[in-house]
């Protein structure tokens, strides 16, 4: 399988696994569409880390399939290509990327799907799309600029340059910077570490905050005051406040 999903500790990584570069091709495209959708469903999966192993992330598309393709074969392949993508930034739960060598892409594009984006001192990010006579067509258009802007992310599509990751970081399309040893490792502390607050006010905050930059304020607004007040029927806001008032800030157990 050239995408799997192992679950520990209520984390689950989905895992890139198509040597050497985890070039995404349809096949794998279509596994991460599936994986992702698995992980919304399962209840054990409290929060996920996407991971392409030691040495890449995903260098991108697979340009021998791609060459191969004329404009019909591609107009009936994008929907398919942004919804595998969608799939993966939909997931209700807390999302983190743990990014080694080359996200380039394809492979940039399927890191700005997570909430979050932990990046080795030696990972290399882009969107080289122009190089090749083309656009960004898994959503790098789109969550590029509301990520890190719209005049930041127009210098990365029109010129196609890979960024280090202390540009990255400071541009804020990563948002730590460790050394590659430590790439999963801290990924995984941060994904185990939501994995045990609770979970459907983790759904609430990732849908708001979601919701919010893809309308206007006031859609935003009543997407979170729906959110809130819905809250106020569950088990873990009981024990949150519970917890607050007779033992102090910040120690409920949620699972």
């Amino acid at each position: 399988m050239t995408v799997t999903l192992e679950v520990a500790e209520g984390v689950g990584t989905l895992r890139l696994d198509r040597p050497p570069m985890n070039a995404l091709d349809v096949a794998t495209q279509d596994r991460l569409k599936e994986l992702a959708e698995e992980a919304t469903r399962r209840d054990d999966v409290r929060a996920v880390v996407i991971y392409g192993g030691e040495r890449v992330f995903a260098a991108g598309a697979d340009i021998k399939e791609m060459q191969e393709m004329d404009h019909t074969a591609m107009v009936l392949r994008a929907r398919a290509l942004q919804d595998s993508f969608t799939a993966v930034a939909r997931i209700p739960k807390p999302v983190v990327a743990a990014i080694t060598g080359y996200a380039l892409g394809g492979g940039c594009e399927l890191a700005l799907c997570a909430d979050y984006r932990i990046a080795a001192d030696n990972a290399k990010l882009g969107q080289p799309e122009i190089l090749l006579g083309l656009v960004p067509g898994a959503g790098g258009t789109q969550r590029l600029p509301r990520l890190v802007g719209p005049s930041r992310a127009k210098d990365l599509i029109f010129t196609g340059r890979q960024v280090k990751a202390d540009e990255a970081l400071a541009i804020g399309l990563v948002d730590r910077v460790v050394p590659a040893a430590e790439v999963y490792e801290q990924a995984h502390a941060w994904a185990a570490k939501l994995a045990q607050g609770p979970a459907i006010a983790l759904r609430a905050a990732k849908e708001s905050v979601d919701t919010g930059l893809e309308t206007d304020i006031d859609t935003g607004l009543a997407v979170e005051r729906n959110w809130f007040a819905g809250l106020f029927a569950t088990e873990d806001r009981e024990r949150g406040m519970r917890s607050f008032v007779e033992e102090g800030p910040g120690k409920a157990k949620f699972l």
